[in-house]
């Protein structure tokens, strides 16, 4: 995918894909260093971490004013979507490197979000409308982290997930209750998006 196509999927600005691109060229500059996505990604940065990223801005609640991103790493699908949409957008990353990084990467593009370099558990205290997460953690890690940060109303998430989903649901009915959707991803035929609502422990 070029940038050019990213544009016509999404119809953002052109100011908005030259911060996408320099976003992108941050990523290649410090993977030598940070290993922020896989190697064999970076040729296509666009289709399979913007896009992947970006599909989220259709599913959000139109009322949806503050995101928790949870292992943000190099900022997917969380930057992506400041990016896109603005917003209060918290950025939850542990590793410092990354912090680091995820600090440089919103200051070149002009992002305005708030970055915490901390494990999630430490952040519970935090509220949020929408939370999400990409290649972080099985279900069963996952919604121990983001339960805490939905305690709004109507609050929901939205987990990136491949082709193992079933299996990791299958891990976690015992323990948890929610309400959950699957939706086909739009970047990967083998990939699907998780939307949980109500997560609760039983």
């Amino acid at each position: 995918m070029t940038p050019t196509e990213f544009q016509a999927l999404t119809r953002v600005s052109r100011e908005t894909i030259e911060r996408l691109k320099c976003y992108a060229a941050l990523i290649c500059q410090w993977q030598a260093r940070v290993n922020l996505v896989g190697q064999t990604t970076l040729f296509d940065l666009w289709q399979r971490h913007f896009w992947d990223s970006a599909q989220l801005l259709q599913l959000l609640p139109d009322n949806s004013k503050m995101i928790v991103d949870i292992g943000s790493g190099a900022g997917l699908p969380g930057l992506v979507l400041a990016i896109l949409r603005g917003g209060d957008v918290h950025l939850v990353e542990s590793n410092v490197r990354k912090g680091i990084f995820l600090h440089e990467a919103a200051r070149i593009t002009g992002t305005s979000v708030t970055i915490h370099t901390a494990r999630a558990e430490r952040l519970a205290h935090l509220s949020a409308d929408v939370v999400t997460a990409r290649a972080v953690a099985p279900l069963e890690k996952l919604l121990p982290l983001a339960a805490p940060f939905l305690s709004r109303p109507h609050a929901v998430a939205f987990f990136l997930k491949g082709r193992k989903i079933e299996k990791e649901l299958m891990a976690v009915r015992k323990i948890w209750r929610m309400a959950v959707t699957q939706r086909p991803s739009l970047s990967d035929p083998s990939g699907i998006i998780l939307c949980v609502k109500e997560i609760r422990h039983v």
